[in-house]
């Protein structure tokens, strides 16, 4: 039988968001490239279940229940990863919620709570891991090490009803550039993934009189796979060091915007 080729045999990612959706799959598909993934979320029981999936299959996978915008479980989810994994050398900032509608009906705790998530989360756990990256990079085979943020279309296109939510997108490709730039001596990659319309919990998220007309202007569309979006994942984080895949911009085939 051939050997399985496993790219990121040795080492350690972590993942946001991992209890579902492109979070779940993107974990998966990274212990498969052989990796040992930290399962990051606040829904513990699905995280065991993702678990329990990623070891039948004969990878390594380490449950840590944790809400990303506070500050201090941000951080003790990094620090956990590598005193129980030895190391870190990957990270996909996941974590993510959506919340649309017009402005002047919007709750501002929706608005509070995509700038949490969305833009808070990814900084928590990125400040706390980019000094295991930096080590990481320096000390592996690979001599690189990588840092992924999973946005959306609308970081790139912004459409009425979804202000605040292409404001934490827009945010967070800004960041990731002026990270990429900073940290080229470090030999740490940052990638930013933009998924079009993708099969997952996101739309169940909002409040019912937006979720139809946001069901309804999808319906005609084949939706992508989560799956679809850990590929990208996995192609960022398995190229060579001399390759900086810096961004990803994923569409549905049918998908206009």
């Amino acid at each position: 039988m051939p050997t399985l080729i496993r790219p990121l045999a040795d080492m350690v990612a972590l993942v946001t968001g991992s209890s579902s959706g492109i979070g779940a799959a993107t974990a998966r598909r990274l212990a498969e490239d052989g990796a040992a993934v930290a399962l990051v979320a606040r829904r513990g029981d699905r995280l065991d279940d993702l678990a329990s999936l990623i070891r039948r299959d004969g990878g390594r996978a380490l449950v840590l229940q944790a809400d990303v915008i506070d500050e201090g479980q941000a951080r003790d989810a990094v620090e956990r990863t590598v005193s129980e994994l030895g190391r870190l050398d990957i990270v996909v900032n996941n974590a993510g919620v959506m919340l649309l509608g017009p402005a002047l009906d919007t709750p501002l705790a929706e608005w509070d709570r995509m700038v949490a998530l969305n833009v808070q989360g990814s900084l928590y756990i990125t400040h706390a891991a980019l000094p295991h990256l930096v080590r990481a990079a320096e000390d592996s085979p690979r001599k690189v090490a990588d840092l992924v943020n999973i946005s959306s279309t609308a970081g790139r296109v912004a459409r009425p009803g979804g202000s605040v939510y292409s404001l934490t997108k827009f945010g967070i490709a800004a960041f990731a550039e002026s990270l990429r730039q900073e940290l080229i001596p470090q030999r740490v990659r940052v990638s930013v993934v933009e998924p079009g319309t993708t099969d997952t919990e996101l739309v169940s998220h909002l409040r019912e009189d937006v979720r139809r007309p946001a069901t309804s202007q999808v319906a005609s569309i084949e939706a992508l796979r989560p799956e679809d979006i850990a590929d990208a994942v996995s192609y960022i984080v398995t190229r060579d060091r001399r390759v900086a895949v810096n961004e990803i911009l994923v569409r549905a085939a049918e998908q206009t915007w």
